[in-house]
């Protein structure tokens, strides 16, 4: 029997979805973060919820260690280690405000989280320690993602820092984002030369880390999620991006519902898939880049929500070469 190219999981969060993770090494495992307070993992094979655990605020991030630990930060300022084989929840620390992100590092073994108190620290998940606090320039953290020894933290104000995980006693450089409005996400290229990060106002921008002239002169900006009607052009944000890990394209998300696939390399939209229920909120491909999880929620972006008000929902999507092979 042919496989659905997509599924709808079934017990989605009660609010909106802050963000979906895929385990490590497999396509099979979906952790779940919400505003409902929830942590959830979701067997998407037999489309079941396997665990979850109940906070005391909203949950803004989740990160996998590896297939049986993961971290969690949230709007109680606290950073949370959970044991899936044992079900067990420990504190590892907090921040003096609320943890907006949350990275696994491979190269350091240890958890990076982001906060509004305007620093990221970096934590010893087997010491159950902060092993270092950084301050990011005065900006709160909107969003960072972490590739081999980079670091990127894109903060309030439309700064970037670019770290190097391996001396962290400073940034190595600090950025003024090529996008206007408000940053919403980054994300660092899987082949470490650069990134990719969006806006609130339905635009999405390629850079690169090499200073010299010659790769600068190849970053590009480009508007996305947007839609006319009646003359008037109608601009979205663009919240969510994941790479996929062996292509190096990627997809975007925005309150529009659409998600795009693009090749950030040859200035390319390869797909666009059909127009989801709601806002997409968060978007995760799988490590081998056959699977992307979907996470639809509405966004409060309109003055008044529509009737009937849009559930969440969540969607993996088996997807093909060619929607995500760079022709």
């Amino acid at each position: 029997m042919a496989r659905k190219p997509e599924t709808q999981l079934l017990n989605a969060p009660e609010d909106v979805i802050s963000a979906v993770k895929f385990s490590p090494k497999t396509n099979k495992f979906l952790l779940v973060s919400s505003w409902d307070t929830r942590v959830r993992l979701y067997d998407v094979v037999t489309n079941t919820v396997r665990l979850q655990f109940t906070n005391s605020s909203p949950v803004l991030d989740c990160a996998f260690l590896d297939s049986s630990k993961t971290a969690t930060g949230g709007l109680d300022n606290l950073v949370k280690l959970y044991d899936l084989t044992a079900q067990a929840e420990s504190m590892l620390g907090s921040h003096g405000a609320g943890v907006k992100c949350v990275e696994y590092t491979s190269l350091l073994n240890g958890i990076l989280t982001g906060s509004w108190d305007r620093t990221v620290k970096l934590w010893d998940a087997r010491e159950k320690e902060c092993a270092g606090t950084y301050e990011q320039s005065n900006g709160k953290v909107y969003s960072m993602s972490c590739a081999e020894e980079k670091l990127v933290v894109a903060t309030s104000e439309r700064k970037v820092l670019i770290w190097d995980l391996r001396n962290m006693k400073s940034y190595v450089e600090r950025r003024e984002s090529s996008l206007k409005y408000q940053t919403r996400a980054v994300r660092c290229f899987p082949n470490v030369e650069g990134y990719v990060m969006s806006s609130i106002e339905g635009r999405v921008a390629v850079e690169y880390f090499d200073p010299s002239p010659e790769v600068q002169k190849k970053k590009f900006a480009f508007k996305c999620h947007r839609a006319k009607g009646n003359d008037i052009e109608l601009i979205y944000p663009v919240n969510a991006i994941s790479f996929h890990s062996v292509y190096n394209t990627f997809a975007t998300g925005g309150s529009d519902g659409y998600v795009n696939i693009w090749d950030g390399f040859n200035k390319k939209r390869l797909c666009q898939f059909h127009l989801y229920d709601s806002s997409i909120s968060s978007l995760c491909f799988s490590d081998d880049g056959s699977t992307l999880a979907i996470a639809c929620s509405y966004m409060e972006e309109a003055e008044k929500p529509p009737e009937p008000y849009p559930e969440p929902t969540l969607y993996v999507r088996y997807v093909n070469e060619q929607e995500t092979r760079p022709k």
